[in-house]
């Protein structure tokens, strides 16, 4: 498919040319640079003293040497003393805000809220109420994953990490870990480090922090049974510390099975988590956190507004047919697949005021799809057609290697190399349907009907970055600066040919934040990022299809945050400029193709504020304003014409989300309630099909028991989701054209596939699950 799309950037709120704004922004990186070095000639001799960093939950390794956090000191006699922290006076809202320090926006869920949710939810689903993104997700059981919408962007457009390591797309995410594995989940909607090893991260980044192992024996399990067949059970062992080695490591395991909401389908997964944890006495410490996860999905057929109008009115499905002969059995459209994921962060204090930070990760997945392409007779039998999409290995690996050194005791000078290569190998192979129904292995000779084209696509990335973190004023002045140079190579090579593409991104960052006093803070943040086409992006082109030029932003925030014993506020303006924006169309069959649709700007702000714990009672509310906007007409190749598009509400961007939460807290009791509003959003590039805003819901409460034998802390608790059994759109599965365009489905066979425009993601019916759950 041949994309043609004009590019006429928009003028930002500061008047600046992009380019005229990128060499500003690399002007003052260098600037600073240069006053750093300055302030340490003239700062004083006196060894360095040991400052401690702002939090920037998304860094996932310390950048400045910091003062030892506190920990329980435990005597070798007969008495024993324990001095620790508590993580609830950085959390307001029952865990939904965290008191925040970092010069740029970062909004987190902490533990102490994610106890109170589903097990099966994701990362997904924790962060559905923060101001920033609108969750869409497809099942209530959390395998199928989901999507996200970011300040007029998508989850294609973020980073997400678990541990520091890229784990791909939002729709993948549950194959990477646990919920009861999960510390705290936290986005940078507008803003990524630049040690990171992120090369998508103009929407911001998303990062998971792992459970740390406990120092003592024991463990913890639940079980969890719900709407929709949903059984669940998990089980964690802890090995505490092991004799005076510094090593501590936990092991899990867990099994889901549940049936799909709509029409007929089985769902099952299984899941092992393993992590381990060194401690050195100088403040040195290394991680390994491994998974394993294994599932088979029904691909849900996703309606489009035709069908779910249908729906709505007759209450006729889109779901998938139980009965074996029908083309649009289940088991014709079907998803196995495996995977691990491996990240390995170190620290390592070096004499000489150095540290040294090494960060290693590798995923590999390897499974198929199935759908049904149609019936053949032969001699009078008729066999049902089956096509593939098998993946024969996608495998992501790198590392991230950092030097610092304290220069004084105010400035922290880190440089690094960031390496990664992604690939995968697939084929589209085919197959005829088993006697009684469903797919069989792609690899199976007996039912191969066809091999299929095979196509390989990948890049490699070197990349350079130097960072300056400085503090005066008694470190209530903190201005951080730094660069990245990314050197990339991609390809793509198919039954037709091959191609490939080098590219570079520059990209610059400069962010600066004053404390004016215990309660009150303001920071900017300004920076460059980009997005390049993933090797998945890439192979679903053919190669006679270009490989889509890199997505570029700039980006500018401001922001004040205050916080007192009974209230914390955060509140941050937003200006964002993407030149040459890269979307993705559904094509069905877990298949996506990215093409362009010229430039965007995106303007607003988030605001959040929660209340400390008073009489148990902790609320929480969200909202975020976006004026998003197309700045380029796009060629429509369905219909052959230029869309009118520029001028119109930009693709998947509502101008209001809003959130609100509340917990409370009576000795055992526990409950949390939360509502979350989406307004009107426009779903294809013209403009000319919207679907209306909406409201979903989500309660929680339990009961903490009080410890009996070897069971320390036994709890109850009920989830509930869609309590009002709301039949809403929630998002689109992609991005369109225009509404006359045909309905983006592909091999669907379900009735009434037939329509046009986009394909929508609905939000399950009322569901429930209970959960009994114990330490032990």
């Amino acid at each position: 498919m041949s994309v043609r799309s004009a590019v006429r950037g928009r003028g930002s709120c500061f008047r600046l040319s992009y380019r005229q704004r990128l060499a500003t922004l690399s002007c003052l990186v260098s600037a600073f640079g240069v006053w750093s070095s300055v302030s340490q000639a003239r700062a004083a001799s006196a060894p360095a003293e040991t400052v401690p960093a702002a939090h920037a939950p998304v860094v996932s390794a310390t950048h400045v040497r910091k003062k030892a956090e506190p920990k329980a000191i435990e005597s070798r006699g007969a008495e024993e003393v324990s001095v620790a922290s508590s993580r609830r006076k950085r959390a307001g809202g029952g865990g939904m805000m965290r008191l925040e320090t970092a010069p740029n926006a970062v909004q987190t869920v902490t533990k102490e809220y994610i106890e109170t949710r589903n097990p099966v939810s994701t990362a997904l689903d924790l962060i559905k109420n923060l101001p920033s993104v609108n969750i869409t997700t497809p099942d209530s059981s959390g395998m199928e994953g989901g999507q996200i919408q970011t300040r007029g962007l998508t989850d294609l457009d973020m980073a997400i990490l678990l541990d520091g390591a890229p784990v791909g797309q939002a729709k993948y995410l549950a194959e990477n870990v646990d919920s009861e594995n999960v510390e705290q989940v936290s986005i940078t909607p507008g803003s990524a480090a630049r040690d990171l090893p992120v090369m998508s991260a103009a929407g911001g980044v998303i990062e998971s922090q792992t459970y740390t192992p406990s120092h003592k024996y024991g463990g913890m399990m639940d079980f969890s049974y719900g709407t929709n067949n949903l059984s669940r059970e998990f089980i964690r062992f802890e090995s505490g510390d092991i004799g005076r080695t510094g090593i501590r490591s936990y092991f899990s395991f867990s099994n889901t099975h549940a049936r799909s909401w709509m029409g007929a389908g089985i769902n099952q997964r299984k899941h092992i988590d393993f992590g381990v944890r060194k401690d050195w006495n100088n403040g040195s410490n290394a991680r390994m956190f491994i998974s394993w996860n294994g599932s088979d999905w029904t691909i849900d057929n996703y309606p489009n507004q035709q069908e779910f109008q249908t729906y709505q009115r007759t209450g006729q499905g889109w779901g998938r047919s139980s009965d074996p002969q029908n083309i649009n059995y289940w088991k014709n459209n079907f998803n196995h697949w495996n995977q691990i994921l491996l990240s390995a962060p170190m620290h390592f204090v070096l004499p000489s005021r150095f540290t040294f930070d090494l960060r290693p990760y590798m995923a590999f997945g390897q499974g198929w799809s199935s759908s049904p392409s149609g019936q053949e007779t032969t001699n009078g039998v008729t066999r049902n057609v089956l096509n593939y999409f098998q993946e024969h290995g996608d495998m992501i690996v790198g590392a991230t290697a950092i030097l610092g050194y304290d220069i004084d005791n105010h400035n922290h000078l880190s440089f690094g190399y960031w390496y990664n290569n992604s690939q995968t190998d697939r084929s589209y192979p085919s197959s005829y349907a088993l006697p009684g129904g469903g797919a069989p292995s792609p690899n199976s000779l007996e039912y191969r009907k066809s091999a299929g084209d095979r196509q390989r696509a990948g890049y490699e990335i070197h990349s350079l970055f130097v960072q300056d973190t400085a503090r005066y004023l008694h470190d209530k002045l903190l201005i951080r600066g730094g660069f990245k140079f990314v050197m990339s190579n991609a390809w793509n090579t198919d039954y037709y040919g091959a191609q490939g593409a080098n590219t570079t991104a520059p990209l610059p960052q400069f962010s600066i934040s004053y404390n004016i006093n215990s309660q009150n803070q303001i920071y900017i943040n300004a920076e460059g990022d980009y997005r390049q086409p993933t090797e998945n992006d890439m192979g679903w082109l053919y190669t006679d299809v270009p490989i889509p030029k890199n997505q570029y932003s700039i980006k500018e925030e401001l922001g004040y945050r205050y916080h007192n014993r009974y209230v914390m506020i955060d509140l941050s303006f937003f200006n964002y400029n993407v030149t040459n924006r890269i979307v993705d169309q559904y094509m069905g069959m877990n298949n996506y193709r990215p093409f362009s649709i010229g430039s965007q700007t995106m303007r607003g702000f988030d605001f959040m504020i929660a209340g400390r714990e008073y009489y148990g009672f902790s609320p929480y509310a969200s909202v975020e304003y976006l004026h998003a906007t197309q700045d380029s007409n796009v060629y429509d190749p369905y219909q052959g014409v230029m869309l009118n598009s520029k001028g119109t509400q930009a693709i998947m961007a509502p101008t209001v989300m809003a959130n609100f939460g509340l917990t409370y807290k009576y000795k055992g009791f526990f409950f949390n309630g939360t509502v979350h509003y989406t307004g009107p959003q426009s779903v294809s590039v013209a403009g000319d099909q919207r679907i209306p805003g909406y409201v979903t819901d989500s309660l929680a409460l339990g009961y903490h028991f009080k410890p009996v034998s070897f069971l320390k802390s036994p709890t109850f608790r009920l989830n509930f989701a869609n309590l009002t059994g709301s039949i809403v759109r929630t998002g689109a599965m992609g991005a369109v054209y225009s509404k006359n365009d045909p309905a983006t489905v592909y091999n669907n066979y379900a009735p009434g596939s037939t329509g046009y425009g986009n394909s929508f993601m609905v939000e399950p019916r009322f569901n429930m699950t209970g959960t009994v759950s114990t330490a032990f």
